[in-house]
């Protein structure tokens, strides 16, 4: 009977930010802020970019069109909650709207993940049959690419919200970051939360899991056709096109590693850790990006530079 009374629906969620600093919740906000509209930025740069350019109606660019969308749905799934908690220290978030941010901020991470490894297997094809690359990935392909990366995203997540909404909470539960995810929501419960526990596995490993390892697959095949290539010039022209591609897949899967080990291992870590790996996670990939896709990629740092000249 205790128990029950402990219990309410729906509950609500209390968001967390810098703790211990909240004092300085303002000036925190200001480089995190900052960076936010940069990612946004820099990733709307990209897409009317290729979108206005019709000389980078390729393969290459489409896919990186699809980073870039899937880096904007990161940032604005997130950024609402942090302003509300860095600005106005509004920590309150009801249950729905918490769910809806988790399956949107899980989504748009295993869009990207698939998207990272549709590029490799783009860099692959270019690399190995550049004859028949325009053969082989077609418009229709790509959509196709693109279609099933999104699906697959959206069904796997979409189980996770109705095994969460099964379990009981308290009337008000500490979450520990300033945004809501999977992990977090289901330590609030005060339910048996082994089901949810078990399908969020299943989901990192089919998704994410699968993806790496296929990565690293594409990887090899690449360097395999590299070194078989008689010229050094030609060996550095085709694992030139692959840096982009490499910067982009590690600042993703380094901040997400560094969030698995540190929730596994880092019992002891203070808060501050938790909180600081998981807005590396969330922020860094989308600001990233662009970026490295500006400065590396000849005819995306062209268009650009011929933009502001003409403005």
């Amino acid at each position: 009977m205790p128990a029950n009374h402990s219990v309410f629906s729906p509950p609500a969620f209390l968001l967390t930010g810098f703790p211990g600093l909240e004092h300085f919740h303002v000036w925190i906000s200001i480089p995190i802020c900052s960076m936010y509209f940069v990612a946004i930025a820099g990733n709307c740069t990209i897409l009317f970019i290729i979108r206005t350019d019709q000389t980078l109606h390729e393969p290459m660019y489409y896919f990186l069109s699809m980073l870039a969308l899937s880096d904007l749905g990161l940032s604005s799934a997130t950024l609402p909650t942090v302003l509300s908690v860095l600005w106005f220290n509004h920590r309150v978030i009801h249950f729905d709207a918490c769910l809806t941010q988790m399956y949107l901020i899980h989504t748009f991470s295993i869009v990207e993940s698939g998207i990272l490894l549709s590029m490799a297997f783009d860099r692959l094809v270019a690399i190995r049959n550049p004859l028949r690359y325009t053969m082989i990935l077609t418009n229709d392909a790509i959509v196709k690419i693109g279609l099933g990366v999104a699906l697959r995203a959206a069904f796997l997540v979409f189980p996770a919200s109705f095994l969460l909404k099964r379990l009981q909470y308290r009337k008000e539960n500490l979450l520990s970051y300033s945004f809501c995810v999977h992990p977090d929501i289901m330590k609030a419960a005060c339910s048996d939360r082994r089901i949810s526990s078990i399908y969020g596995l299943l989901v990192m490993l089919s998704s994410t899991g699968v993806d790496s390892l296929l990565l690293v697959l594409s990887y090899i095949m690449i360097l395999r056709t590299v070194l078989g290539v008689a010229s050094k010039e030609e060996r550095f022209k085709a694992l030139n096109t692959c840096i982009s591609h490499i910067c982009a897949v590690l600042t993703f899967y380094i901040p997400m590693l560094g969030l698995t080990m540190i929730h596994r291992y880092g019992k002891n870590a203070p808060p501050i850790a938790y909180i600081l790996i998981a807005n590396v996670y969330l922020l860094v990939p989308p600001l990233v990006n662009p970026i490295v896709y500006s400065v590396k990629t000849k005819q995306i740092r062209a268009r650009i530079i011929g933009k502001f000249r003409r403005e």
